[in-house]
């Protein structure tokens, strides 16, 4: 398990403000599972692509094919 500033560099997870939508995600909900050390949350790695994973579109290769679908 590993704590959220670790969480902010994986791969799937690398874009701006990281931490603090999974701050705030952990309270308002719809964030990654955690459990709690303290008061500090702590974040499987399988967990964590999960996710990521879950909030990715389908794969395009254009712009264009959003508005299709």
């Amino acid at each position: 398990m590993i704590k959220l500033r670790k969480a902010a560099v994986r791969p799937r997870l690398r874009f701006n403000g990281v931490i603090q939508t999974l701050a705030k995600l952990a309270t308002v909900g719809g964030g990654p599972i955690y459990q709690k050390a303290g008061k500090f949350p702590l974040y499987k790695m399988d967990d964590l692509d999960t996710w990521a994973a879950s909030k990715l579109s389908k794969p395009v290769r254009s712009t264009a094919e959003y508005d299709a679908a």
